[in-house]
């Protein structure tokens, strides 16, 4: 039996580190951590293999607008342009110069025209398509239809040029080459190299307390990438595989750690698979994403997992299970050390905010403040040098995970349904008075009813004292005692509003050991009728603890009065179990403190501080806080904030004279 439960506890953490492994990077990372203009805190780097040193962005980009800026054009030479401007010259009546004008026009047009405002500038070279051949020619040679006129002119008069239209013979005959130019110009910049030199192995690349200037920082960058590229990937990757296993156990390990230093009692609770479901949830995501691309998990909205957190568990519990849940980044992801610190701010943050900030619009504000908080930290860290990726880029993306988390927060109610979880909204549902079951109580059992609203008003002001959960503790309360309305008058408090006389009371022709029967069984029949209503498991423990393992003392007291015999002590005790919780612990003592005050006949400080003492030590007495998880100082926390209620609840009035008294009689 108790293997058996050890392996439910222990089955899921093998499990998850299991998952973690097997999608963790299966390329080794590199170590190092560095940015320009720091100092080299390592010992001296020599590069263990070769390889090329890569470019960077802004250098590749500033080769891209070189070869742009230096694109050749091409022109195709028109033979039939030029053949028919020379036809139409031969056919002029120009007389003897005839040959000089047919000659001068056939230089101009060999040497290409183009229209005026399609000559190339600021090109020196230009291809001229001829015949199937492309020839590299100086743009200076190629002329515009003003410059070949003038040309023309030089050699034969411009009246004689006019007169027989010889300029309108002068007509564009190279034709740009758009297709051509764009794809010699494409090929020019896919021949740009990604790289611009060369290390070989055994070389330095950085001494110990060098300062890392760019050009370093650039062969850093190149070393990193081939290292994670091909390291993992050669004969040695056994090794990254069994590293990926260690880590994800030791991760996993200290996720055991966290929830035992917060209470061993916790393993036993359902919120314990929650815990396992949310961490693996966190890790596993951010372990994939660093896999793919890195540079996805600024979109990532890993505040969720603090949320979820918040919703169903202490505060005490959930910072060391949301820390541990963002180790991943550390190990596995670019820019581990940033990413880190940003979510865990924005987390905390949220953890905080959203006990305020989780219902309706109020979630949108939630969102921003995250945003806030994640993107202040960003803009620290980017301006401390620990990050040189593009701002606004970065931000944006933070944005986009501060809202997508809101987006996410509603699965919070699939979650309460599948580990049958209770959430803050589901605790304010519980506590509605106006519900069906609380009316029934009321109708049933008024003064039990009563009974309860006094403890949960005086319960709620004792968990505010030290930090435990009020909202659970008002359910608890209302709920605790709705067994007795399977049987009502066995309860003084309903009992004496039936104003019955003493020999027609419920108990007074019962045997002690019959009246402890049916006053302890409002506990079992409440399970029972909790279990029907479907009630959360951690509102039903407040039913089967608030009275813990402690006696019927009345009717003992009748029992062994009457000679009865010690041993039947059982048949009166409580079946428990005892308390766990401070917040169990609290309503026992309230409920305890409640119902006796009704029997005090002095209403001061003194005596009121001397009652819980008595109540409280009677408890402590017969062993019903040994398993609690409240300490000594949060103890006496709770009797003064109960002394201070009963002080409140039983408050002196004024006593009006006499005079006062006969004139109200009078009226």
């Amino acid at each position: 039996m108790r293997l058996t439960a050890r392996l439910d506890k222990f089955l899921p953490l093998l499990l998850v580190a299991a998952l973690i492994a097997a999608v963790a990077p299966r390329t080794a990372k590199f170590s190092y951590d560095y940015k320009k203009g720091s100092i080299w805190k390592y010992e001296t780097l020599f590069a263990q293999f070769d390889f090329p040193i890569y470019k960077t962005s802004e250098q590749i980009q500033e080769e891209m607008e070189k070869a742009q800026g230096a694109r050749v054009p091409y022109y195709k030479y028109s033979a039939a342009v030029t053949a028919s401007s020379l036809s139409a010259a031969e056919a002029l009546e120009l007389g003897a110069m005839k040959p000089v004008v047919t000659g001068a026009l056939r230089n101009i047009m060999e040497k290409g025209v183009l229209a005026d405002d399609e000559v190339p500038e600021h090109v020196e070279i230009i291809y001229v398509q001829k015949d199937k051949r492309a020839v590299k020619v100086p743009s200076s040679e190629v002329l515009g239809i003003s410059q070949a006129r003038e040309m023309l002119m030089a050699e034969v008069p411009d009246s004689l040029l006019k007169a027989h239209g010889v300029y309108g013979l002068i007509i564009p005959n190279l034709v740009y080459d758009a297709k051509t130019s764009e794809a010699v110009s494409a090929e020019a910049i896919s021949r740009i190299s990604p790289t611009g030199g060369y290390i070989s192995a055994g070389q330095l690349i950085v001494s110990n307390g060098e300062v890392v200037t760019a050009e370093i920082a650039q062969i850093l960058d190149s070393y990193k990438k081939e290292y994670e590229n091909n390291v993992g990937s050669s004969g040695q990757a056994y090794l990254s595989i069994l590293g990926n296993v260690m880590v994800a156990f030791m991760m996993v390990f200290l996720f055991f750690l966290a929830i035992l230093f917060s209470g061993k009692s916790f393993f036993d609770d359902i919120r314990y698979y929650y815990l396992v479901f949310v961490f693996t949830l966190c890790s596993v995501a951010i372990t994939l994403i660093s896999r793919i691309n890195s540079a996805w998990l600024f979109l990532t909205p890993l505040t969720l997992a603090a949320l979820y957190l918040q919703a169903f568990v202490r505060a005490r519990v959930i910072v060391p299970v949301y820390i541990v849940s963002l180790l991943p980044l550390l190990v596995y992801a670019d820019h581990g050390a940033v990413l880190f610190v940003i979510f865990l701010a924005g987390g905390m943050v949220s953890i905080y905010a959203s006990r305020y900030l989780v219902q309706g619009w109020k979630q949108f504000m939630l969102a921003l403040i995250n945003f806030l908080a994640m993107g202040l930290t960003y803009i620290a860290l980017h301006l401390a040098g620990a990050i040189h990726t593009p701002v606004l880029p970065d931000l944006l993306r933070l944005l986009i995970a501060s809202f997508l988390a809101v987006a996410g927060y509603p699965l919070i109610y699939l979650f309460e349904k599948i580990f049958n979880l209770v959430s803050n909204s589901r605790l304010a549902e519980l506590a509605d008075t106006s519900s069906p079951i609380l009316r029934e109580l009321e109708q049933k059992a008024p003064g039990t009813f009563q009974h309860s609203l006094q403890v949960m008003n005086m319960a709620d002001a004792a968990a505010r004292a030290i930090d435990a959960n009020p909202f659970l503790l008002r359910v608890g309360a209302l709920y605790h005692d709705i067994g007795k309305m399977n049987n009502p008058i066995c309860f003084v408090e309903n009992e004496s509003l039936l104003n019955k006389s003493e020999d027609q009371k419920y108990h007074t022709n019962l045997e002690p050991k019959q009246s402890a029967e049916d006053i302890i069984k409002h506990v079992s029949d409440g399970v029972e009728m909790a279990r029907k209503l479907r009630l959360p498991d951690i509102v039903v423990d407040f039913i089967r603890t608030h009275h813990g393992t402690t006696v019927t003392g009345y009717f003992w007291g009748k029992h062994l009065a009457a000679k009865g015999s010690p041993e039947d002590k059982a048949a009166f005790t409580y079946p428990g179990p005892a308390p766990t919780t401070k917040e169990q612990v609290v309503l026992m003592l309230c409920d305890s403190i409640e119902a006796a005050s009704r029997t005090l006949n002095e209403y001061t400080p003194e005596a009121f501080s001397a009652f819980v003492e008595k109540i409280v030590q009677g408890k402590v007495d017969q062993g019903q806080l040994l398993n609690a998880e409240i300490t000594i100082k949060e103890l006496n926390e709770v009797k003064q904030a109960i002394k201070v209620y009963l002080a409140q609840m039983h408050h002196g009035r004024v006593a009006y004279p006499a005079t006062r008294k006969k004139f109200l009689n009078f009226k």
